[in-house]
């Protein structure tokens, strides 16, 4: 479905993503774990399209079209749908209007069941994320990418700054996300949220602004828990060359 190609991506002149490498299939739930500052969100800023990054080489190709240079809304036509790590909060729009307009233009026939799950109807009269708490921004703003039956969710950052409480219903939202046909590519820096999705197909490992280790979650995640990311780095760079 999505392969990334010696992706570069560059921000006000300055190179953040290098030679990244990424193959995402069909119905698939990736994860991209690296600190702060590693180059995951401007990673799918770019899968994205968005106008504050530009991709200065490589190749973007999304169900065997070039999407590389493609403006955001037309990927967005395409199935492809974003969940930021800090949306914008906009006094005088209703988040119910951006819901109602949403479900017009999709179509989505469960978004009772989907609001229910992620308990947005709380705050479904306030304006559009203001105010909002840490997990009630990441509710909403995963609903509303649910909401756009994405062939493709890119989810930045889900479980960041969210109780335990916002972290199960998010987790649940997502592995309804993926079981409705979804593919997923989730970053994270804590990987809070692994142990409660029930299937992850690969983690990727990003440090410097490139993807240093791709593996099984297993492989990955209890080297990261136990010795940092660096560290497990070095360990699965070893692994990888057969030292």
């Amino acid at each position: 479905m999505l392969t990334v190609k010696g992706l570069e991506v560059c921000v006000d002149g300055r190179s953040i993503v290098r030679g990244v490498d990424l193959s995402v299939g069909s119905n698939e739930l990736h994860v991209i774990i690296g600190p702060n500052g590693s180059g995951k969100s401007t990673l799918l800023a770019a899968i994205m399209g968005l106008s504050r990054v530009n991709i200065c080489g490589g190749s973007i190709i999304f169900e065997g079209s070039d999407i590389t240079h493609m403006p955001s809304y037309e990927r967005a036509k395409l199935g492809i749908a974003l969940a930021h790590q800090n949306p914008p909060s906009i006094k005088g729009v209703k988040f119910s209007e951006v819901v109602r307009n949403l479900i017009k233009r999709c179509g989505c026939s469960d978004y009772t069941i989907t609001s229910k799950m992620l308990r947005v109807d709380e705050f479904m009269q306030r304006d559009l994320f203001v105010g909002f708490s840490g997990g009630e921004r990441k509710r909403a703003e995963l609903y509303l990418v649910m909401l756009q039956n994405p062939k493709l969710a890119l989810l930045d950052e889900p479980d960041s700054g969210v109780d335990l409480e916002s972290l199960n219903l998010i987790a649940e939202a997502i592995n309804l996300l993926v079981r409705r046909g979804s593919s997923v590519v989730l970053v994270t820096h804590s990987g809070s949220i692994l142990s409660k999705l029930y299937r992850v197909n690969r983690v990727h490992l990003m440090l410097g602004g490139t993807i240093v280790y791709s593996g099984l979650a297993d492989e990955v995640i209890p080297l990261v828990f136990k010795h940092g990311f660096k560290k497990a780095a070095e360990i699965l760079g070893k692994v990888l060359s057969g030292g």
